[in-house]
């Protein structure tokens, strides 16, 4: 299947950062986890972008920006530690448009309107190479972490619950 070129693509390849793509049928699911199953990667290996805001003064935020891995949730007191804020809050869907350039489901941790904050879950180091979304719908990209993460500016923590967390919830 031919993969139309998209933005995300076009900065990995000028800044020479070896990248495969993959496309997926959109009509099977755009989570993180049924695109892991489509590309038949494992989903601890297939990672989502999630965009958090932390209020400042008079309605205004300050905005964060988290890669985890599909197959779990985003604990939002490690991703304030993380960020060096006092809390963070999912961003409104409506929002992420306007401020990142992307649609939910093909939000990409490269190429936003503006450059955020980044971190990524620290499970990304323990593969070769990690999927994000190739900033649209129907297709992922296979990037290693560490050479992403040089190019976002982005912070390896660890950010999702762990089984204790859900013991306590």
């Amino acid at each position: 299947m031919n993969i139309t070129k998209t933005n995300v693509m076009r900065i990995l390849e000028d800044a020479s950062i070896p990248f495969q793509a993959f496309s997926y049928n959109p009509k099977e699911g755009i989570d993180a986890i049924s695109v892991a199953k489509q590309i038949k990667k494992p989903t601890e290996q297939v990672f989502k972008t999630l965009v958090t805001q932390a209020p400042t003064h008079q309605h205004s935020f300050d905005y964060y920006v988290f890669v985890i891995p599909s197959n779990q949730e985003l604990d939002l007191k490690k991703a304030a530690k993380a960020a060096r804020v006092k809390n963070l809050e999912m961003m409104p869907m409506k929002k992420l448009l306007p401020l990142t350039g992307y649609i939910h489901g093909g939000c990409s941790p490269v190429g936003m309107k503006k450059s955020f904050p980044t971190f990524i879950d620290e499970t990304a180091l323990l593969f070769d190479t990690f999927c994000v979304s190739g900033g649209k719908i129907g297709i992922s990209l296979e990037v290693n972490a560490e050479v992403l993460a040089h190019l976002i500016h982005a912070s390896f923590c660890d950010l999702t619950k762990s089984i204790s967390d859900y013991l306590r919830s």
